[in-house]
């Protein structure tokens, strides 16, 4: 009885530790579909944030002051983009790659992505109060929005897999987001973002801009906010 108690304690401290690195959507979808394993190619949309200037402020910081803060963002963008239905695959150094619709269909993962990108834009205005109230400099990101046909499955080797993506829509939507420092904005969305959304957003065009990969220059839009209702 003692052996099957601690045996049931050792199960319920690796699921926390587990989800801490995986998260716990991903967790069920493994387990519940036993075609999960099963590489698919799937229209999803995909978001990319990254922060303005936080390497230089790394140099200018205790390491522990730095963690802390990165690790405070992380949590508060984690859970808008939860909120509004996507799933956070990546944390790349100070980046976010969430993907909308990569474990399963979402028929509204357009208008989801670009909700939770001003949601974003939101708590992070919160979270740079909690921030200056501490001392410490205020954060700034860029958001960058596409979609189309990635890969999509379980990927790595005996030591270390993880569920994740392939394609070029990855690779654009974080071409996307460097171009809002060009244009000095935080959130862009492609042509292929705009056609599916609904008329709810205020979006302004961009100039058309070269990126690296691409031989046509990019269309993108800047998302100032919701219209009046």
């Amino acid at each position: 009885m003692k052996l099957l108690e601690h045996t049931n304690e050792k199960l319920e401290r690796l699921q926390i530790h587990f989800g801490r690195f995986t998260p716990e959507e991903v967790i069920e979808h493994l387990t519940d579909s036993d075609s999960a394993y099963q590489p698919t190619m799937r229209s999803v949309t995909v978001l990319f944030a990254d922060l303005k200037g936080f390497t230089r402020m790394c140099d200018e910081m205790e390491p522990s002051d730095v963690v802390g803060i990165l690790n405070g963002y992380f949590r508060c963008m984690s859970q808008v983009l939860s909120k509004n239905h996507g799933q956070v695959t990546e944390l790349i150094g100070d980046g976010i790659l969430s993907l909308f619709g990569a474990l399963r269909n979402n028929p509204w993962q357009v208008q989801d992505a670009v909700m939770a990108a001003l949601e974003m834009r939101e708590a992070l205005e919160e979270y740079n109060k909690e921030l200056k109230d501490r001392g410490f400099p205020e954060l700034s990101f860029g958001i960058g929005i596409h979609k189309g046909r990635v890969l999509a499955g379980v990927m790595g080797n005996y030591e270390l897999s993880k569920f994740g993506v392939v394609g070029d829509p990855i690779n654009v939507a974080a071409r996307v987001e460097a171009l809002t420092r060009e244009h000095n904005t935080d959130i862009l969305i492609t042509d292929d973002i705009k056609n599916d959304l609904d008329d709810r957003f205020i979006l302004k065009k961009m100039p058309p801009l070269l990126v690296k990969g691409k031989s046509e220059p990019i269309t993108t839009y800047t998302v100032e906010g919701l219209k009046k209702k």
